[in-house]
């Protein structure tokens, strides 16, 4: 692509790097500079312009956006229609943004050409919401280049969104002395409120003494009748020979992670019994505010893949606001 200062007799069909008004015209940067369009400009005695031409085997903005979109876009995304060189993928259903980041590394460090910018993974989105954008940045790009975009990123569907299914969710809550009614009645509601997004839904739910053997026979029947269970203690899970994991083992249930690099959520615990997850909840889960609570569970209602490696990679990014109500803040108070 040749770019630069270009005589006005020289221009026709270039494109317009910078903006030019004329007889109260405004001819905008990106516009192609058509025949009666140069004449315009040579008769109001515009000299020369900044322009830039493609030249052979270079592909146009629009055209390498939209290709290298279409190649990124997997399941539940659509293009937008490309605009100066750019192409955004939004979703078309609700779920979790499943982005493959060593692909979109390997794209971006192809040329500072071509960029391509998404949300983080996992990120939990809306129909409608934006997941990624494609932008060329200059006017065009040699094809051989956007080749080798392709070529980098492999398959196709880097990018995609794993919709959230509509499960039933079994929910218990243990009881001590001084918890109130009122506050597992909030609980609820609280999950209710995380739940809509994604169309599951509180199946049943009970409320027991914390004891092992009470909670235990509780999660037996909610096992059997639901997709997921949560647990909510009346005290914070402390070790895994805890009340909330210790019924888990009491039922058959196996351990797959206490304890979570993400804060609010340190004392999450992730189980499950034949392949049913349970998810013994820390104390923020009662809050509304993000917390490391949602982000395991939004991987549990949309099926994506939740083990003790996924949790350890948490840590970076996982430093949230803090909740100011949660019996254990991170700093002291005076």
């Amino acid at each position: 692509m040749k770019f630069g200062l270009t005589p006005i007799e020289d221009a026709e069909g270039a494109v317009l790097a910078h903006g030019v008004r004329i007889d109260g015209a405004q001819l905008k940067k990106g516009d192609t500079l058509t025949r009666e369009r140069r004449r315009a400009l040579a008769a109001a005695g515009v000299a020369s312009v900044v322009a830039a031409r493609l030249e052979h085997g270079d592909v146009g903005e629009n055209e390498a956006a939209l290709t290298l979109a279409k190649r990124l876009a997997g399941a539940n995304l659509r293009c937008s229609p490309p605009f100066t060189g750019r192409v955004n993928l939004f979703a078309q259903t609700a779920g979790l943004a499943i982005i493959g980041a060593a692909a979109i590394d390997r794209v971006n460090a192809v040329d500072e050409a071509i960029t391509v910018a998404t949300l983080p993974p996992f990120r939990a989105v809306a129909d409608g919401d934006m997941v990624a954008t494609v932008k060329i940045i200059p006017f065009a790009t040699p094809g051989t280049t956007l080749e080798a975009a392709l070529a980098a990123l492999g398959p196709a569907g880097a990018i995609a969104v794993q919709p959230f299914r509509p499960m039933r969710i079994g929910v218990v809550s243990t009881m001590l002395p001084g918890l109130k009614a009122s506050v597992v009645a909030k609980t609820l509601r609280v999950l209710e409120t995380r739940l809509a997004p994604t169309k599951a839904r509180i199946a049943a739910q009970e409320i027991v003494p914390h004891e092992v053997g009470a909670l235990a026979k509780a999660l037996g029947r909610l096992v059997d009748g639901s997709d997921a269970v949560v647990a909510f203690g009346a005290s914070a899970i402390t070790d895994r020979r805890d009340v909330i994991p210790a019924a888990i083992e009491a039922i058959g249930g196996r351990i797959e992670r206490f304890g979570m690099p993400v804060d609010p959520g340190n004392l999450l615990l992730l189980a499950e019994r034949a392949g049913i997850p349970i998810i013994g909840a820390p104390g923020c889960a009662r809050s509304p505010k993000e917390n490391g609570f949602d982000w395991v569970l939004q991987r549990v209602l949309a099926g994506a893949p939740i083990c003790d490696a996924d949790i350890r990679a948490m840590g970076v990014g996982g430093l949230l606001m803090e909740i100011g109500t949660r019996p254990q803040p991170r700093a002291p108070s005076d």
